[in-house]
C-alpha cells in the first residue's frame, strides 16, 4: 500500500478528517462530527512512510504481534497497550492493512461520546 492509497482509504471512511496536530510531518486521521470533536484512529510520518500507528483492542494487539511478528509491533511513541505500529514495507497484504485501519476506525468511533456519535448520523 502506498501513502496515496493509505490516504485515500482513510478519507473514504465516513466522518474522517485529516489533521497535522503534532507537526507538519505527522499525518493524523480522526473520526468525529467535526475536526475539533474527532478522535485519532490512524497516523503516520508522511516523508518516511515506513509504518502506520493504529488503535487496537489490547487483547487483539498481542495476537496480531504474535501472528505477524516483525510486521506488527507495539505502537511507536504511543500507548503500547492500545496502539500498534504496522509495517508498510509490503510484508502484509493491503487487505489486512485495510482491515486493521477499519478496525481502528470502528474502535475509536464507538468510544466517541454519545452526543458526538448521534450528530454523525444526521
Amino acid at each position: 500500500m502506498t501513502i496515496e492509497e493509505y490516504h485515500a482509504f482513510c478519507l473514504s471512511l465516513p466522518h474522517t478528517f485529516e489533521d497535522f496536530p503534532f507537526d507538519q510531518e505527522t499525518m493524523v486521521f480522526k473520526v468525529g462530527a467535526s475536526k475539533s470533536e474527532g478522535k485519532m484512529f490512524a497516523l503516520t510520518h508522511i516523508t518516511n512512510f515506513e509504518y502506520i500507528n493504529l488503535k487496537v483492542d489490547p487483547d487483539e494487539s498481542l495476537k496480531l504481534q504474535d501472528k505477524y511478528a516483525g510486521s506488527i509491533k507495539p505502537g511507536y511513541h504511543m500507548n503500547k497497550k492500545h496502539w500498534i505500529s504496522v509495517s508498510m514495507d509490503e510484508s502484509l497484504p493491503d487487505e489486512l492493512v485495510e482491515e486493521l485501519i477499519l478496525n481502528s476506525y470502528n474502535l475509536v468511533k464507538r468510544s466517541l461520546p454519545k452526543k458526538v456519535r448521534e450528530s454523525m448520523t444526521t
